[in-house]
């Protein structure tokens, strides 16, 4: 018995892999304080400055919008720094959470 050569093997033909344009890898994640009938306003304000080191009028901007229409996205990135950032404001009493934007 002999084996074909590999000159008399006909090539597969292989489909191009198909990529998913669609893939979230790139989005970014964003970080929401949710409004709660717990804290002060002029708390809120105090850790927005603390956590993420925004001037006083910043933080102030995003409480009101916490106050007024529910919730304010405070920060964005990486998966990993909303992990981080939704940790930190949940050591501060504040009701955090993160979502693809």
């Amino acid at each position: 018995m002999t084996r074909p050569l590999a000159a008399d093997v006909a090539p597969v033909e292989i489909d191009e892999p198909s990529i998913d344009t669609n893939l979230d890898i790139d989005r970014p994640w964003i970080v929401l304080v949710w409004n709660d009938p717990i804290n002060l306003m002029s708390y809120v304000t105090y850790v927005l400055q603390k956590v993420f080191g925004y001037s006083h009028e910043k933080a102030e901007s995003l409480m009101l919008d916490v106050h007024e229409k529910g919730r304010a996205v405070v920060s964005n990135g990486s998966k990993e720094k909303a992990e981080l950032d939704v940790f930190r404001l949940h050591e501060h009493g504040l009701w955090a959470t993160m979502q693809q934007d």
